[in-house]
């Protein structure tokens, strides 16, 4: 399809040079999509929650959470001590960080349509699950959140038409992460696991399929990671062993969650995902600490570089108590030394270096991390023609 009249009105998203961008040079990052949009819990949020009102609402709006937060330190309402997952991801796309919270724009409607044609945005809520009854009152659950992309779809193309709305959507990227709430609540009360993975798997169905009916058609999604091995879960345990049987149930999770994509693939014509293996990843970066999170530090007086590892799989660096996973990061928390040798920040979320390392995992594609392809390679793929279009109803 050609950059016809139709889509001048998006020029400023220069969308026909980001469809057709050649691979980028070694220092320099192309714009891979024209926006992100994200759909999640509190591995995503970027302040979505600082909006809704409530005493139980989970935040993260208070410091030390934001402390290496670039450019200066603050608490932006993300759980790490600077950016998370979906930053790494955005920048790997060329964007500067992840999209911004909808909440933070749903006052200003000029300015979610801006975010929503330039950028993206995120709809991801701390404490969120797939099902409406998870943590209900306390978060965006997933079918609200999909909820006000629909809304925002219409705002878009209320503005610069149906056509360059959903083309500019079948090119973007919809980022995933979620279920962690869902299962957790679940641990605490368990019932019929075949039951909770049948509603799960049904809402998770009708969350993609309803935006792949609004135009979307590349799905990125990381699945529920080694919930038993977080700080909090390990603190229950005299010894901080992890929490088998929540693995468990996570990774019964994430085998419906594979089934699922692929059956979805198979069924909507169009439809690409990647399949973040978020499980495998916690899985080797325990098993082999030091290896798993290195850095580079360059020394001006030596002409080589020392490599570090993780010192700490196992407990929070900002926290209280045992293992740090008493209590959430909060102003009065104590730290660890080195905040990125830590894979946890507070009880329940990764640090900055952990996000950091993960996106570049998703994207890579290494020791099989990512299937079919590599987040990379979805974001990368286009399109044949006009007939793709056909299929938006």
């Amino acid at each position: 399809m050609g950059c016809n009249s139709s889509l001048a009105m998006v020029s400023i998203l220069q969308l026909c040079l980001i469809i057709g961008a050649p691979a980028a040079g070694p220092s320099k990052m192309v714009r891979l999509v024209p926006a992100m949009y994200v759909f999640g819990d509190s591995t995503l949020d970027v302040g979505n929650n600082n909006y809704l009102p409530g005493p139980n609402v989970p935040r993260a709006n208070t410091p030390l959470n934001g402390v290496d937060f670039p450019g200066g330190a603050r608490a932006t309402g993300r759980f790490s001590n600077g950016y998370h997952v979906a930053d790494f991801i955005a920048m790997r796309l060329g964007l500067k960080e992840s999209p911004p919270a909808y909440l933070s724009l749903a006052p200003r409607p000029t300015a979610l349509l801006l975010s929503a044609l330039a950028t993206g945005v995120s709809y991801a809520s701390a404490g969120a699950g797939i099902l409406d009854s998870t943590n209900a009152g306390n978060n965006i659950p997933l079918s609200k959140q999909v909820r006000y992309m629909e809304s925002t779809k219409a705002a878009m193309e209320a503005r610069v038409g149906k056509a360059a709305a959903r083309l500019l959507l079948s090119r973007s990227f919809f980022l995933f992460s979620v279920g962690s709430n869902d299962i957790s609540v679940f641990a605490a009360a368990p019932g019929d696991v075949a039951a909770l993975y049948a509603k799960l798997i049904s809402g998770y169905s009708a969350a993609i399929t309803d935006l792949y009916g609004m135009g979307a058609r590349k799905f990125g999604i990381i699945n529920v990671g080694l919930l038993g091995c977080v700080p909090v879960a390990r603190a229950l345990s005299a010894t901080g062993a992890c929490n088998d049987g929540l693995n468990q149930l996570s990774a019964g999770f994430n085998d419906k969650l594979r089934s699922l994509m692929a059956g979805l693939a198979a069924r909507l014509p169009g439809l690409d995902y990647s399949l973040a293996d978020n499980y495998n990843l916690s899985q080797v970066t325990f098993a082999n600490p030091a290896a798993s999170g290195t850095y580079s530090v360059p020394l001006a007086a030596f002409p080589w570089e020392i490599r570090m590892g993780y010192v700490s799989i196992d407990s929070a660096c900002c926290g209280s108590g045992r293992m740090g996973a008493e209590s959430d990061c909060l102003p009065n928390s104590t730290t660890c030394a080195d905040h990125d040798r830590f894979v946890f920040w507070d009880r329940g979320h990764p640090s900055q270096r952990a996000g950091e390392l993960s996106a570049a995992a998703y994207f890579d594609g290494a020791a099989g991390f990512t299937a079919p392809i590599s987040f990379d390679q979805l974001a990368r793929k286009i399109f044949a023609g006009p007939e793709d279009l056909a299929s938006y109803s």
